[in-house]
């Protein structure tokens, strides 16, 4: 069994993607759920696999399923996410058996993966920025006109 299986399993985590799902159902764009979970491990993989990052699959996909988990705590009380996904994602990542390096590397990935400082950055903070962002169909979808996100950071073009 994947170590990032010990994730999906963990009661907590379980507990904040319902929280989420209920926060966004009514939201027309950019869900924080499963699928942009596992559509950014996904792209995540293709560009650690094409630009040769050498990122261990379970180490990227435990980041790319953790790092949006505190989203509910924003809609709640205004914490950042990438603040409360972190601090969740440590107390989830220790019920797992990644080692102190591994959740310290994965929980940096999570705390910073909104900052576009590290975008080029040849680590798991760049990568799991970079999936993030690439993994959203822009250009298909339709409440794109009124997405607050500035159109240069908006994926326009078809990538993969």
């Amino acid at each position: 069994m994947e170590r990032y299986q010990a994730i999906i399993e963990n009661k907590e985590y379980i507990t904040h993607v319902r929280n989420i799902e209920k926060y966004e159902a009514d939201r027309e764009f950019g869900h924080h759920d499963m699928s942009h979970f596992l559509d950014v491990a996904r792209v995540g993989m293709l560009l650690n696999l094409t630009e040769d990052y050498n990122i261990p699959k379970d180490i990227l996909y435990a980041a790319a399923l953790l790092h949006d988990v505190g989203r509910d705590v924003q809609y709640e009380d205004g914490t950042p996410h990438e603040i409360a996904s972190a601090e969740i994602s440590e107390h989830i990542l220790m019920s797992t058996d990644y080692n102190e390096d591994e959740r310290s590397m994965i929980l940096e990935a999570i705390a910073s993966h909104r900052n576009d400082d590290i975008r080029d950055e040849r680590n798991l903070k760049g990568l799991l920025y970079r999936a993030d962002k690439l993994c959203r169909p822009c250009f298909f979808c339709k409440a794109e006109p009124e997405c607050y996100w500035k159109r240069d950071k908006k994926n326009m073009e078809l990538i993969w």
